[in-house]
């Protein structure tokens, strides 16, 4: 059960209106790596984990959090829409200035939104499900949440960098200040995770389903490439095995496939098969 109240988690008020940046924070609301992204991945995660109550409660706890910051950057977008003359067509057609920022503007704000956000990226793409990871392994699934929690701070601090408005950076340094907590906490827990499974997911593949003879094998090309000057490849692995580094070769033939039936109508072959 979620409960809401009525006050916000942090401060959300920008100093002045400003229609264009609306549109760039609606990246971090309805984004690849959004909010919405993150709350939905959170709270899948836990409502799929089993037998580790004390994770699913974190996983539980972090993407109600997540709601919060959805609500945040929804009452920025719609904040710093408000009183911008997005419907003030003739002035904006008179007035060259104001004419640019209604061009550099999500219309949609205006005209499907009535000067709300949207569950919409910056492009005005929809938001996606299939951006979330919810795997039920938690060691994957720690470890696509610290990449979903590093782009997303990213793209906060790209979007910090872009306004001088003290409200908007009031709330990104909140944000910014969060997701460093979230990879931080990630980040811990896929320790704990390696320490109890083994750095490699899954850890319950029986060892005769895997041909470990290519199992610590770097394939690189040393006369056109570097990468075998890595300074982690001349130690051992993760997972305690020693790296070798060899050329790629080919250990197969040439493929050649029969021809399809007539049905399929395929392209006839040049050469009769044999």
């Amino acid at each position: 059960m979620f409960f809401h109240t009525g006050e916000l988690q942090y401060h959300s008020k920008p100093d002045a209106p400003d229609p264009v940046f609306a549109k760039k924070v609606q990246e971090l609301i309805g984004g690849q790596f959004g909010e919405m992204s993150v709350a939905m991945q959170y709270l899948f995660q836990g409502w799929s984990t089993r037998g580790n109550e004390k994770y699913r409660d974190l996983l539980m706890d972090t993407g109600t959090q997540e709601l919060g910051h959805i609500e945040l950057l929804a009452t920025m977008v719609a904040r710093l829409l408000e009183g911008a003359p997005v419907y003030e067509q003739e002035k904006a057609a008179s007035d060259p200035i104001v004419g640019a920022i209604m061009g550099g503007m999500n219309p949609q704000h205006a005209i499907v939104h009535g000067l709300g956000a949207s569950p919409k990226d910056s492009n005005g793409v929809p938001w996606n499900a299939g951006y979330i990871v919810a795997s039920g392994n938690l060691l994957a699934d720690f470890r696509a949440n610290v990449n979903a929690e590093s782009q997303g701070r990213l793209q906060v601090a790209r979007l910090y960098s872009m306004t001088d408005d003290r409200g908007v950076k009031d709330l990104f340094s909140f944000l910014l200040a969060r997701d460093t907590m979230h990879q931080n906490q990630w980040l811990a827990a896929i320790k704990d995770l390696e320490a109890k499974e083994g750095p490699i997911v899954p850890s319950t593949v029986p060892p005769e389903w895997e041909a470990t003879q290519f199992s610590h094998i770097l394939y690189t090309n040393t006369e056109t490439s570097t990468a075998s000057q890595l300074p982690w490849v001349s130690q051992p692995a993760p997972d305690g095995h020693p790296i070798t580094v060899e050329k790629p070769v080919t250990m197969s033939e040439k493929p050649v496939l029969k021809p399809g039936p007539k049905e399929a109508h395929d392209t006839l072959p040049m050469d009769k098969p044999e």
